[in-house]
């Protein structure tokens, strides 16, 4: 029997049956039978944000590190150290810092991970255009017929990326290689972090079958607890059944899970698949009734939501609010426009409204505003000929940002953002609602001086 092809990770030259590299020692060999011939990539980063994080700062390389924010938040992501003592994704901060105590605790600078994710995703797209994005971390990749672009096989081509991403960009990523995207999504996994796994269509169904059903794309805890009360608690049960009765009592999920359960997924990597909406949220230290200190908050948000807008060069037709209660019952509600928008104040306006008719002396915890319906900004926010202030509205937000992007964010707002935030209950806790004249755009006062262009305080 022919051995399997393999290769160094970290120096691409050829390798044997040896446990390591001939010419650089390393032990990062990856062998397979498949290896030249598959071309389906997942890729992810490892614990992204604090990599980025850890890679800014040296200090931190040692040390576990959360991102996440407020003791009452979530942890957005943690780095492995933290992992180790049980830290995970969504996990509430509390809970994260009483399994590691020890760790630093940052606050996410989502607009720092965007731009290190552009920079990665410019990578992929050095060596095939059909990058299809999940998120600003991971995407996956079809490298079918690159061969002879870059003279080598999609596995080593792979290779060369990790290698170069971790060197010149500092952050590191874990490739998964199948021949489908359900199986280089779940091989992604198999090795992190700087991971480079396997999965060949001969190996597939058996690899699957001492699996969960958990682990399915799609399979969530309902619907596991569903086939587990039906018999079908593994991958093998699912291996075991008939086609036809799983679709009879499952109807199309049923074909879905007889398919992927025999690693057989025909989904082709789309580079045109679209971001469905974009949003921001924050969570209270402490549980907030009063409107105005809620409509300070989600002012702020707002803005935050339309600068990624304006960046991303997207514009969305729906404003969504979210709140979280007290006693953790979500409540969501949304607006849609005639145009579509990335104004942060119309955005603001819709959402304040929202934002009024729920104010009814509940205390929430957590306050968040997207949009959705995304189209091309274009077609955003068109001049209204009725009624000419919104135009000069509009026309005034943009010239403000225009401003920040020069001075810095803090240069000039409106009147809401400079306020202090109130922590108390007010006897009136309905004030200020949407219906009253909005705040002047005011600049806030800095240290340094500025030229006789920038906005003053009158």
């Amino acid at each position: 029997m022919a051995r399997p092809p393999a290769f160094c990770r970290d120096c691409l030259s050829e390798a044997g049956d040896e446990r390591r590299c001939t010419r650089c020692g390393s032990p990062r060999l990856v062998r397979h039978g498949e290896l030249h011939t598959l071309h389906v990539a997942h890729i992810d980063c490892d614990a992204f944000y604090a990599s980025v994080e850890k890679r800014d700062d040296p200090a931190l390389r040692d040390v576990p590190v959360i991102i996440g924010g407020g003791k009452r938040g979530v942890v957005s992501t943690a780095c492995y150290l933290a992992r180790v003592k049980g830290v995970r994704s969504a996990m509430p901060m509390f809970k994260a810092l009483a399994l590691c105590p020890e760790a630093v605790v940052i606050k996410p600078s989502m607009a720092k991970y965007v731009a290190v994710g552009r920079q990665i995703r410019e990578r992929f797209l050095r060596l095939t255009p059909l990058v299809e994005p999940l998120s600003i971390d991971e995407a996956f990749l079809d490298l079918a017929g690159t061969e002879l672009l870059h003279g080598e096989s999609p596995a080593r081509a792979l290779a060369r990326l990790a290698r170069a991403v971790e060197t010149e960009i500092g952050v590191t990523i874990s490739v998964g290689l199948a021949p489908n995207k359900f199986l280089a999504k779940m091989a992604s996994e198999l090795d992190k972090p700087r991971g480079f796994a396997v999965i060949g269509t001969q190996e597939a169904v058996a690899f699957l079958s001492e699996r969960s059903v958990g682990a399915i794309w799609g399979v969530g805890k309902a619907t596991q607890e569903r086939l587990a009360r039906e018999g079908y608690r593994t991958i093998a049960d699912l291996q075991a059944a008939d086609e036809t009765t799983l679709a009879r009592r499952f109807g199309n999920e049923g074909l879905r899970l007889w398919r992927l359960a025999r690693g057989i997924d025909t989904r082709t990597v789309n580079p045109e698949r679209e971001t469905k909406s974009v949003s921001t949220e924050t969570t209270f230290d402490s549980d907030i009734a009063d409107y105005r200190t809620l409509e300070q908050e989600l002012y702020r948000l707002t803005r935050k939501l339309s600068d990624r807008l304006k960046a991303a060069d997207l514009a969305g037709r729906t404003v969504t609010l979210k709140l979280k209660t007290s006693d953790f019952r979500l409540v969501t509600r949304a607006r849609s426009l005639e145009d579509p928008t990335r104004l942060a104040h119309r955005i603001f306006d819709h959402a304040r409204e929202l934002l009024a008719r729920e104010t009814d002396g509940r205390r929430f915890r957590l306050i968040g505003v997207g949009v959705s319906e995304l189209a091309d900004p274009v077609l955003a926010d068109p001049a209204d000929l009725v009624d000419t202030s919104a135009t000069k509205r509009g026309l005034a937000e943009l010239a403000t940002d225009a401003l920040r992007a020069r001075f810095g964010k803090e240069i000039i707002d409106r009147g809401i953002a400079l306020e202090t935030p109130r922590r108390h209950e007010p006897e009136q806790p309905h004030r200020n609602r949407p219906d009253e004249p909005a705040p002047e755009t005011t600049a806030k006062p800095i240290s340094r001086s500025l030229p006789s262009a920038a906005p003053r305080r009158k």
